[in-house]
């Protein structure tokens, strides 16, 4: 028996019956030989931490754009939340904390270069539109490995394409990453919010607060606790009612006075100008696009413009300043 099977096996002693067990995964679409040591969402969740995307996610937008500080949450540092989080509640439900990491590390791949606003640009000129949660998707079945993809399994990217708030993940472990998706962002951008004075902690109603908590801790503790406590033994990831109305509430307050405001948001639009004319000049000079661009453009049967939108979405904001700023800023003479 190998190390993989072992494992396999111990999970059966361990897991809860209603966890996603590694040995009854519905597979990859390229059939693989299994690995000796690892079962195969340990696989899937190495694939994903050691590919190209993710490493990107460190310079890309997470609510602020390029903001003046070290301590402002970029799209890793999200993603390390959600992880993390959803970590703690897959080992207190007994569920497989593997699929788990490798759904929450992987949910956000295929995020675009200034968070919602280069969603919001890529989906008005990419045909078909644009929705960050299919091209994450996109990213480890088709973009990643050179035009290979990540070949991974069907309960990951089931989880990764269900992680947004209307998803309906296969697996409790997806569902757990949609519900700490939410859980981290809220709590984190009030943090960076409060940090960057576009509100106080005082200005939280206190009919959230004493549901909630009042510090960042405490309304992670109370969340966190309050999934565990209702999801125990049973076959779906619940909130009380009560925590879940007044956390519904704090997120509309956040989109009322963070997402929405015109402070915190008033380079969104220069930013989506920007990527749109970065899309209308690859679409015209595709060539010019990086080789594994170019490659995947010549064999796909698709539109030009969907593998231009896919460049354009692998951006970081720093790329996609630096280049915007080659392409269309004139240099000084030197003559």
């Amino acid at each position: 028996m190998t190390i993989r099977e072992e494992q396999e096996q111990r999970e059966y002693k361990i897991l809860s019956p209603f966890a996603a067990f590694s040995n009854q995964s519905k597979g990859r679409d390229i059939f693989e030989e299994q690995c000796d040591i690892r079962p195969v969402y340990q696989r899937d969740r190495d694939r994903i931490l050691h590919c190209k995307s993710f490493r990107r996610l460190k310079q890309k937008t997470q609510v602020f754009l390029s903001p003046e500080g070290d301590h402002y949450r970029t799209r890793l540092t999200h993603t390390l939340e959600v992880s993390q989080n959803a970590r703690t509640i897959a080992k207190a439900l007994m569920l497989n904390e593997d699929l788990t990491e490798a759904i929450a590390l992987g949910h956000d791949l295929g995020h675009t270069p200034f968070g919602h606003a280069g969603e919001r640009a890529l989906d008005r000129v990419c045909p078909g539109g644009f929705q960050h949660h299919v091209q994450s998707v996109r990213v480890v079945e088709i973009l990643e490995k050179n035009g290979e993809g990540l070949n991974l399994t069907k309960e990951v990217r089931d989880g990764i394409l269900n992680h947004k708030t209307s998803g309906k993940p296969m697996t409790l472990e997806g569902d757990i990453v949609r519900f700490c998706d939410k859980i981290a962002y809220v709590n984190s951008d009030i943090d960076d919010a409060v940090r960057a004075g576009i509100i106080t902690e005082d200005d939280i109603p206190d009919s959230y607060k004493e549901i909630l908590g009042y510090t960042l801790k405490e309304r992670l503790n109370t969340l966190i606790h309050d999934i565990i406590t209702n999801s125990r033994d049973k076959r779906q990831i619940h909130m009380s009612e009560q925590t879940k109305e007044a956390f519904s509430a704090l997120r509309d307050y956040m989109f009322k006075n963070v997402y929405l405001n015109p402070h915190a948001k008033s380079e969104e639009a220069r930013a989506e100008n920007m990527l749109e004319k970065l899309f209308e000049y690859y679409l015209g000079h595709p060539d010019e696009m990086p080789e594994e661009y170019i490659r995947l453009m010549e064999r796909s049967e698709e539109e030009p413009s969907r593998i231009v939108g896919d460049f354009i979405a692998g951006m970081t904001d720093r790329y996609a300043i630096t280049t915007f700023e080659n392409l269309m800023i004139p240099k000084k003479w030197m003559g």
